[in-house]
């Protein structure tokens, strides 16, 4: 009984002891990926997450995309469209970068002339909102009078009969960038910057080997909190599997480590001296604390099982709906301040409105401009609709994908989603809508379009999602005529160990797979044919559904299918964008029709995937840098024969509207 007492106090000597002593202890066992991921110096830079060293640090310590090098930890170099940036300043506040082409300085000092496109297609990068482009004319019998350009004298070429210029294509200047390039053997587009919202006038004043040297702003997608959240917390923001890790000292968290941050080991070791000292006289007052805690639990339970007894469930406490800060990470947005941006969804501010909702233009209180889709009150699944939406841009994060900036409560008056703004219209107004003008979008910009739109879905069928409703009124264009997929109401989570999803009808008339109507089922090759209808869109300049036109041509993939399989290709596209006077144009047009028509066969086996679709057309792309002799054109424009005729019924006989379809079923 003696030894008894006896053990006690040293017992709890010991344990308390131990528990002090446990953060020196655990240094040997610290978190690698801790120590790996402290951020770096390369030059003047600091480089930290998403950013991350090759050679230098793991993948791990940044986003897989985001990887930079550091030769001689001089300056840091992006690779980024198959050439080499430095980067001259990083902005993690505004998410944004500084960056110049390395030939521009290095390679060529004394003729800053680019050799090759420049695009963000694959990277996680967007322009900002001064950017510009600069195209290079290489080679060309005739130098217009009629507008300002830059003599490039150092361009070298055998036939000195020949010139070659630059200039900057502004805003109604597309006809003239078309009809150029038909005098040229080449020619570059590249970004640059106007500083500051400098008017244009003021950069054609510049020379254009400084506009090439200033270099240009990239911006990136991420939310600002969640590194913020982990570094606070005494962390290290890294990536597991493409998603955000918070690295801390005794493991990896989701979004912040579980205990505040530890003080230094010094400090550690003091304490932990100076407790083992003082242990013993701190027995007795554990002794009496843990007497006291073991007696307050004892009638604190008493207690609220008497409580228990006496109240009714029904009067329990519910949080306030509307308070909420995020769902599904999603910041929340209040009813007032969204009726407050958009003038109490004043009529004026409506920018269009489709099968689930109407789209209103506001400006929040932070300044930022943003579309407000307003779901319809009779529309019966709008809480499905929101929720999935929500959901789905949640776990999105693309430059060719629009933004979710937030939503309204499940619980609030009314169900609304807050998008980026995205200020051009969509591509159906461009290409035979309010803003489509002859000359306006040109080939270039259309190949383009379609290469950013098939960069994005490839993303989404990577992240198993089906946007059930690709289309021309889908994809949204900034004011460089860059890309946002938008409206993801009908899009779906893809189970990963599944071949398809069964599912009644749903889309818009003149997308639908036809394939769709035989089993209802949902494959990502359903996405193929509805981008099929696009690619048929850019090169004719036609809607996908039109009752004006003949009765077997009513819907646009079917005549598709039946001018490219009777080699009349030129009875479909649009002729105004050079299919008969630009070599060049006229074999990537005839390319493109092609691959329209493998997206478009019946068999869903036959087609490509979307991955397949974007290296096809970036191949495409590059072909029409080539020159295109005249003799050539016989060869290149033979159309496809080896698959079979098809149907002339039109599926769209089906349907009543041209509106997606919702429908009581998903």
């Amino acid at each position: 009984m003696y030894c008894n007492k006896i053990s006690y106090p040293i017992l709890l000597n010991f344990i308390i002891l131990i528990f002090i002593l446990e953060p020196v202890l655990g240094q040997n066992n610290q978190n690698p990926k801790f120590k790996a991921c402290e951020p770096k110096k390369c030059g003047a830079s600091n480089i930290s997450y998403p950013f991350w060293i090759d050679d230098e640090q793991e993948s791990y310590c940044g986003h897989p995309n985001f990887k930079i090098s550091c030769p001689d930890h001089k300056i840091p170099i992006l690779h980024i469209s198959d050439g080499d940036y430095l980067i001259r300043d990083i902005s993690y506040e505004n998410h944004s970068l500084l960056v110049t082409n390395a030939a521009a300085i290095y390679d060529e000092p004394n003729c800053s002339i680019p050799h090759r496109n420049f695009t963000l297609v694959g990277s996680p990068f967007s322009f900002s909102d001064y950017h510009i482009d600069l195209y290079f004319f290489y080679n060309c019998s005739l130098v217009p009078t009629q507008y300002f350009v830059f003599p490039i004298l150092c361009a070298k070429t055998s036939n000195k009969s020949l010139s070659s210029y630059a200039t900057i294509i502004h805003e109604g200047g597309f006809q003239f960038l078309n009809s150029s390039s038909e005098k040229c053997e080449s020619l570059v587009g590249v970004p640059i910057e106007m500083d500051g919202g400098e008017n244009l006038n003021t950069s054609m004043k510049k020379q254009y080997s400084d506009l090439v040297k200033n270099g240009f702003v990239l911006t990136w997608n991420s939310s600002a909190s969640e590194c913020t959240e982990c570094q606070i917390s005494g962390g290290r923001c890294g990536s597991e599997n493409a998603k955000f890790v918070c690295f801390c000292l005794e493991g990896s968290h989701p979004k912040s480590c579980k205990h505040a941050p530890k003080s230094n080991r010094a400090m550690k070791i003091g304490i932990g001296v100076s407790a083992a000292v003082g242990a013993s006289l701190l027995t007795i007052l554990a002794a009496f604390l843990l007497f006291r805690r073991w007696r307050q639990k004892n009638d604190l339970h008493n207690l609220s099982t008497l409580i228990s007894r006496s109240i009714s469930p029904d009067l329990s406490m519910k949080p306030d709906p509307e308070k909420g800060s995020s769902y599904f990470n999603t910041p929340i947005f209040t009813y007032k301040e969204l009726e407050e941006a958009t003038n109490n969804f004043d009529s004026s501010k409506e920018l269009g409105d489709g099968g689930f909702g109407t789209v209103y233009y506001g400006k929040l209180k932070d300044g930022r401009a943003v579309a407000v889709k307003r779901l319809y009150e009779n529309n019966c699944k709008r809480v499905e609709q929101f929720m999935n939406e929500v959901n789905i841009l949640s776990l999105l994060r693309h430059q060719n994908l629009v933004s979710l900036y937030g939503c309204t409560s499940r619980h609030s008056r009314e169900l609304l989603l807050v998008y980026e703004y995205v200020s051009n219209g969509t591509v159906a107004d461009h290409l035979h809508g309010e803003h489509s003008s002859a000359g306006m979008v040109t080939w270039p910009i259309r190949l383009s379009i379609a290469i950013e739109s098939a960069d994005a879905l490839v993303y989404l069928h990577a992240s198993d999602i089906i946007h059930r409703d690709v289309k021309t009124n889908n994809i949204l264009l900034d004011k460089n005529f860059h890309v946002k997929v938008a409206d993801f109401g009908l899009s779906r989570l893809f189970p990963n160990d599944v071949t398809h999803v069964s599912t009644a009808p749903q889309g818009t008339p003149g997308y639908v797979d036809p394939d769709y109507y035989q089993c209802y089922q949902l494959t990502d090759k359903s996405d193929v044919y509805s981008f099929g209808v696009v690619l048929c869109e850019l090169i004719s300049s036609k809607p996908a559904v039109d009752i004006n036109r003949h009765r077997h041509e009513i819907n646009l993939s079917t005549m598709a299918l039946n001018k490219i399989h009777g080699d009349a290709l030129h009875e479909l596209v649009d002729m105004s964008l050079g299919f008969d006077t630009n070599a060049s144009v006229r074999k990537t047009m005839t390319l493109v029709a092609e691959l329209a028509y493998r997206c478009l066969q019946q068999d869903t086996d036959a087609r490509p995937s979307m991955a397949e679709v974007l290296e096809i057309l970036k191949e495409i792309e590059v072909e029409g840098s080539k020159v295109v002799k005249p003799g050539e054109l016989t060869d290149d424009a033979k159309l496809l024969k080896n698959y079979p005729p098809v149907s002339p019924n039109s599926v769209t006989d089906k349907w009543a509207s041209i509106t997606s379809t919702p429908n009581t079923s998903s």
